[in-house]
C-alpha cells in the first residue's frame, strides 16, 4: 500500500490544563484532501499547527513521508521546508511587493538562485491570475488577491502537504468564491491538502475525506457522502443541523 502523506498516532496537545486534542489518529494518502470540520475550538487549527510544528505534541506521533516529524531530534526548520501552509490572517509582509513576498522564502530558505525564484513565482502568479500584481503592495489588493497571493507563497517552495487554516474566514462573502476555486484547481493538480474549513459545500465538494472534530477528538470520518450524507454520531448530526439552520449548505458548492 502506498505510504500515506501524513500519519498522526494518538496526538494530545493540551493548553494549561485544557486537552484540546484527544488521542487523534489520522492519515491522509497522497494527492487527496483531507477536509477537518467542527465548531470552533474544536481543535482544527490546533491540529494544523501540531502538524506544522509551531505547537509542540504532548504526547503521540507525527509522520510526514513515514518520518516521525515529532521526534525531539528534529530539525523543525527542515521539516517545515516540506509543508506549506496558508492561515486566515494572510500573513504578508506590507513592506514588500507581491513577488518579494513569494520569493523570500525560496531565496532564504531554499537558497535558490534570484532568477529561478523569480520566474517559479512568475509562473504561480499568472496560474492564480496575479501575474498583473507582482510589482504591487499588499495594502493594494483586494483580500482575495491576498489570500490568493499567501497561497502562491506556500505554493512556490513545492510543498509535499499543503495546509489551509480557515482560509476564507476573513474574506468577505464575494471573495470566497476566488479563493475556493484555487484549492478546486490545486486538488485537480493532485496536491495532497488538509483543510479546515467552515465551508460544509465546499468541504462536500472537494474533499476526499472528512474528519468531524469535537472537544479535541475526531468523532467521525469518512467520505463526504458518508459524513454529510448519512453521519452517525448523533454529535455530528447536531452540528450539521445547526450549519444548516445557519444557512450555510451542506447539499452544494458554496460558489
Amino acid at each position: 500500500m502506498t505510504e500515506p502523506v501524513l500519519r498522526l498516532e494518538a496526538v494530545r496537545k493540551s493548553f494549561g490544563g485544557t486537552l484540546v486534542l484527544r488521542d487523534v489518529d489520522l492519515e491522509v494518502a497522497p494527492h487527496t484532501v483531507t477536509a477537518l470540520i467542527g465548531a470552533s475550538g474544536s481543535g482544527k487549527s490546533t491540529l494544523l499547527r501540531c502538524v506544522n510544528l509551531l505547537e509542540e505534541i504532548d504526547d503521540g506521533a507525527v509522520f510526514l513521508d513515514g518520518d516521525e516529524i515529532t521526534d525531539p531530534r528534529t530539525d523543525a526548520d527542515l521539516v517545515r521546508r516540506r509543508i506549506g501552509v496558508v492561515f486566515q490572517a494572510y500573513n504578508l509582509f506590507p513592506h514588500m511587493t507581491v513577488l518579494e513576498n513569494v520569493t523570500l522564502a525560496p531565496r532564504r530558505v531554499h537558497r535558490a538562485g534570484k532568477e529561478r525564484a523569480r520566474e517559479r513565482a512568475l509562473e504561480l502568479l499568472a496560474r492564480l491570475g496575479l501575474q498583473d500584481k507582482a510589482d504591487a503592495y499588499p495594502d493594494r489588493l483586494s483580500g482575495g488577491q491576498q489570500q490568493r497571493v499567501a497561497i502562491v507563497r506556500a505554493l512556490a517552495v513545492e510543498p509535499r502537504l499543503l495546509l489551509l487554516d480557515e482560509i476564507t474566514a476573513a474574506l468577505d462573502p464575494e471573495l470566497v468564491g476566488e479563493v475556493l476555486a484555487v484549492v478546486r484547481d490545486l486538488k485537480d493538480q493532485g496536491m495532497t491538502m488538509v483543510i479546515a474549513t467552515h465551508e460544509m459545500g465546499f468541504a462536500r465538494e472537494v474533499a476526499d475525506q472528512v474528519c468531524f472534530l469535537d472537544g479535541g477528538a475526531v468523532l467521525e470520518r469518512g467520505t463526504p457522502e458518508e459524513v454529510f450524507g448519512e453521519p452517525r454520531r448523533a454529535r455530528t448530526q447536531a452540528f450539521l443541523a445547526r450549519v444548516l439552520e445557519a444557512g450555510r449548505p451542506v447539499g452544494r458548492p458554496t460558489v
